[in-house]
């Protein structure tokens, strides 16, 4: 009886040893996961910071801030501000002005570094080109013009060409607003033109309007703006 007894009792000092072993292995294995687990958590969030970009990742960055000259840019504002001080001079009907600021804006389109856009793309040179051309063929009849409306006409035109012409070489300058009147040569015959301000001061209708006067200086909205994004 004595002898069972004494077995039961080293059978249950063995139980409880073994148990106590098991416990604080599965506690030395749930440390062990937790540190693997706050390690991985280091590499993925703090680790990856110090990756270096490969050759392609630094292209494209490169790409993605490239811009025009100086020089470039400084040659279409020129060019922007003839254009803007031949539409201040249809707003006035000032004729002789009109023909002034449309030489000086054509002789700048003439002179615009269209080669420094081929080292980005060649088919952007060959439309850029096309679209100087149509820019300073609707632009050359303003000279020889001497009838308002006809002259307004032309503008209407050029403004057409300039516009997109603006977009094709990505414009890098102020803001400029693209404007519409609905009525322009009369009802539903609408027109458009450039703007460096989002007020609407028409050079369709103008200051001095055979029928309306300056009551339709203002006639027209706000249809697209162009600037850097």
């Amino acid at each position: 009886m004595r002898k069972g007894a004494l077995k039961l009792s080293r059978d249950k000092s063995l139980f409880l040893t073994s148990h106590i072993k098991n416990y604080k292995m599965k506690r030395v294995l749930a440390i062990v996961f937790l540190l693997i687990i706050v390690l991985a958590a280091w590499w993925l969030f703090f680790k990856t910071d110090s990756v270096k970009p490969s050759g392609n990742d630094e292209k494209v960055a490169a790409l993605s801030v490239a811009k025009h000259s100086d020089e470039f840019n400084q040659k279409v504002a020129n060019t922007i501000d003839a254009y803007l001080a031949m539409k201040s001079s249809f707003v006035d009907a000032d004729t002789a002005a009109v023909k002034a600021n449309a030489s000086r804006f054509i002789m700048l389109v003439d002179s615009l570094p269209i080669d420094e856009l081929q080292k980005n793309d060649s088919a952007i040179v060959m439309a850029a080109r096309q679209q100087v051309s149509e820019i300073k063929a609707n632009a050359d009849p303003i000279l020889q013009d001497n009838d308002l409306t006809q002259m307004r006409q032309d503008f209407s035109m050029v403004s057409e060409n300039l516009y997109p012409f603006l977009k094709t070489i990505g414009y890098e300058g102020p803001k400029l607003y693209w404007q519409n009147c609905p009525m322009a040569f009369g009802d539903d015959k609408p027109a458009n033109w450039l703007s460096n301000t989002s007020e609407i001061i028409n050079p369709y209708m103008g200051k001095h309007h055979p029928e309306y006067k300056s009551a339709m200086l203002n006639c027209g909205e706000n249809k697209d703006s162009l600037y850097i994004k």
